[in-house]
């Protein structure tokens, strides 16, 4: 009997059903203790900055207080000297509690403590909270994401969709695409060919579509259109799961020419004709360029009706050597912060 009902077709409905219900309550279980956590980290720093400032105090209180606070509450990890130091900082950077309860406590304390290292200006942490919370950042996804310099990279393309794609799809794809790309993490020199590009973003797809952002997904390379009875080849094809089209990418190793776009307008009509879905947007081309004259890419796009985006990408890491040693890598951060964290736990 017990065979027959965990073998049933409306037994196994039931149990993945009560699986998903009991994930989802265990997640919102999970913000919940996150978001009164990080309320309550807010609320300590505000009473320590309200309190130094009225009676003076200097940086001893800090040390005290861990003593204290630590022996009262021994069940909770989280009131070290460096802990409480952040808390202090927390709310020194917002002294807007509601935008904390409301924003910035959907994000682990962790999380906020990486801005808080990272970040000094207000607008680009907030944007990085926010990006968090749409796309669920993991801490070293957002590290990642700060040291490529995400903020000043995003919506930076050179496009004609303003003038190509309707309202909202126009600046819902600007916002997608990025200027410079970074493909750091392939490991080959500048002279490369436009072949070893494309062989090694393939090898690190992985990295590479996290470079790209959300919602990409890999449909192929070199994939292979028949027009006119001849054979062409597309670079690299993905599709966008928000943007709801294909998007081409053309990868191209020196300064951007006029005729690229020529060549790119084609792709996208043959991808328009063959391949695309009557439900799917128009299609979208990139074209990725080791330099770019911002002038004329703009007068190769003025008259084109296909969008298309033009941005450069960098195979070697911009920073200087000397400031690039200054800086903590992930690891560093992770072994910095691996200490308080276990204590918050």
């Amino acid at each position: 009997m017990n065979d027959m009902i965990e073998h049933s077709k409306g037994y196994i409905e039931l149990i993945i059903s009560l699986k998903e219900k009991i994930r989802v309550a265990q997640h919102k279980a999970a913000l919940s203790v996150n978001r009164a956590l990080v309320i309550l980290y807010w609320e300590i720093g505000h009473e320590i900055l309200t309190r130094q400032a009225a009676e003076k105090w200097g940086a001893k209180i800090i040390e005290r207080l861990s003593v204290d606070l630590s022996h009262e509450f021994q069940e909770m990890k989280g009131f070290s000297q460096r802990n409480l130091k952040y808390m202090r900082a927390f709310a020194e950077a917002y002294s807007d509690k509601q935008f904390v309860q409301q924003v910035a406590a959907q994000i682990p304390w962790f999380h906020n403590c990486v801005l808080l290292d990272k970040i000094r200006d207000k607008d680009e942490r907030d944007w990085y909270i926010h990006k968090t919370i749409e796309h669920g950042w993991s801490r070293n996804v957002l590290v990642h994401q700060i040291e490529s310099r995400l903020y000043h990279r995003q919506g930076k393309a050179i496009t004609n969709f303003s003038r190509t794609l309707p309202q909202p799809q126009s600046e819902l794809a600007q916002e997608v695409l990025k200027d410079p790309y970074i493909f750091d993490f392939l490991g080959i020199a500048e002279e490369a060919l436009e072949r070893d590009i494309e062989r090694a973003l393939m090898e690190n797809l992985r990295r590479f579509l996290l470079e790209l952002g959300v919602g990409f997904s890999f449909v192929g390379s070199q994939y292979h259109l028949e027009v006119g009875g001849q054979d062409f080849y597309l670079d690299m094809l993905f599709y966008h799961l928000q943007l709801r089209c294909f998007v081409v990418i053309d990868i191209k190793i020196g300064d951007f020419q006029p005729e690229f776009a020529g060549k790119m307008n084609f792709y996208l009509s043959a991808v328009d004709d063959l391949i695309r879905h009557e439900d799917d947007q128009p299609s979208i081309g990139v074209i990725l360029c080791k330099a770019k004259n911002k002038v004329i890419v703009e007068y190769a796009l003025r008259d084109n009706r296909k969008p298309i985006g033009v941005s450069g990408y960098k195979l070697t890491e911009s920073l200087p050597k000397k400031l690039k040693g200054s800086l903590p890598t992930v690891e560093e951060i992770e072994a910095e912060l691996k200490t308080d964290e276990k204590e918050a736990k």
